[in-house]
């Protein structure tokens, strides 16, 4: 099984490869369209800035190619967010796979919620084979200052501050907020039904 990791100057990259490892697959971190196309899988990782990475993405030609994909593709984190339509960091057009926007969390009470929201959280009303063997006590790693809208693509969710879209799912692409790389036996066992689908 060929997977890409998509490189796109976004921080935490090297950790998904080593998850990646410690289940089996050698996966090749690229740019390259033509090597991203012809993968059997594709994973959109990172941590940063939407801007920044939106302009990585264009000036490589893969906000085109991103969207046509017709392999399993799954975006972690700010590679989640890059899916929606619209990011409120610095005002950013995303590419527009999900009809979704990504907002600011902007708690009311800033004793009892922190930005960014960074830390151990439950997923819950689960709705996927990504998600099978996991339940509603469930834990995952967060690291995040924005959040994606619920919508009818949402299949698990988080509340910090309010409920937000903690994985989505539509056609080929699924998402995860949360590092699965950093979640434990519950990001694994995500990474695993991801390879497995």
């Amino acid at each position: 099984m060929k997977v890409a990791v998509i490189k796109y100057n976004a921080g935490n990259v090297q950790s998904v490869l080593y998850a990646l490892e410690r289940l089996g697959v050698a996966a090749e971190l690229t740019d390259d369209q033509e090597v991203i196309s012809k993968s059997d899988k594709v994973i959109f990782p990172g941590q940063g800035e939407a801007s920044t990475a939106m302009r990585y993405l264009k000036e490589r030609g893969l906000d085109k190619l991103i969207p046509e994909l017709k392999q399993p593709f799954f975006g972690v984190c700010l590679g989640q967010q890059l899916l929606c339509e619209y990011s409120e960091e610095n005002d950013t057009p995303c590419l527009g796979v999900f009809p979704v926007k990504v907002k600011r969390f902007v708690p009311e009470n800033k004793e009892l919620f922190k930005v960014p929201h960074v830390g151990w959280n439950n997923i819950f009303e689960l709705k996927s084979p990504l998600l099978e063997g996991l339940n509603d006590e469930s834990f995952v790693y967060y690291v995040h200052s924005y959040y994606c809208e619920v919508s009818d693509y949402t299949i698990a969710k988080t509340n910090y501050v309010l409920d937000f879209a903690a994985l989505m799912h539509k056609d080929n692409f699924y998402t995860m907020q949360a590092h699965p790389e950093k979640s434990g036996l519950v990001g694994e066992r995500i990474l695993r039904n991801f390879l497995d689908l």
